[in-house]
């Protein structure tokens, strides 16, 4: 396990943050986005959708209600909010399981304390707002490659 730190001043630097790690996504990666309501998971994940190529006209928005959104790019974007599960089982109707274990996409899952089980591999970001639009991001990755990931993801960057 390896852990890391990241802050920013708006929800572009939000989306830019999120979209260097889409970059380097290379399939089969899971983010777990922790946070309370409002805290910015969807706007992580907006930027997240276009480091994995999605068209930048296409909308990311949160699927609190549909539970679980695709959107296209050079990788697969699988969009999990499961906020309003209502039972365990949904996990499975869901075919969540399913989604998590796929290699040509990426998953971001919000809420996944809902989960109840882990996958051994993943991303853990737990957001925070401290006020304003400053969000504080604190990661965990659980993996040898996740590890890799979140040390290329948050090196500084060479100009």
């Amino acid at each position: 396990m390896a852990e890391g730190e990241a802050a920013t001043a708006s929800p572009e630097e939000t989306r830019a943050l999120a979209r260097r790690l889409g970059e380097l996504c290379r399939g089969g990666e899971i983010i777990f986005l922790a946070g309370d309501l409002a805290s910015g998971k969807t706007c992580f994940v907006q930027g997240l959708a276009i480091g994995l190529g999605t068209p930048e006209d296409l909308r990311v928005t949160s699927p609190t209600f549909v539970l679980h959104a695709e959107y296209p790019g050079r990788l697969r974007l699988n969009h999990l909010d499961l906020y309003r599960l209502d039972s365990p089982s949904a996990l499975d109707s869901l075919g969540v399981w399913d989604i998590l274990a796929e290699e040509e996409a990426v998953a971001a899952v919000e809420w996944p304390e809902l989960l109840g089980g882990f996958p051994k591999g993943r991303l853990e970001i737990d957001i925070r707002n401290p006020g304003g639009d400053r969000r504080e991001f604190s990661i965990r990755a659980r993996g040898k490659r996740e590890v890799g990931l979140l040390a290329a993801w948050l090196a500084p960057r060479q100009v």
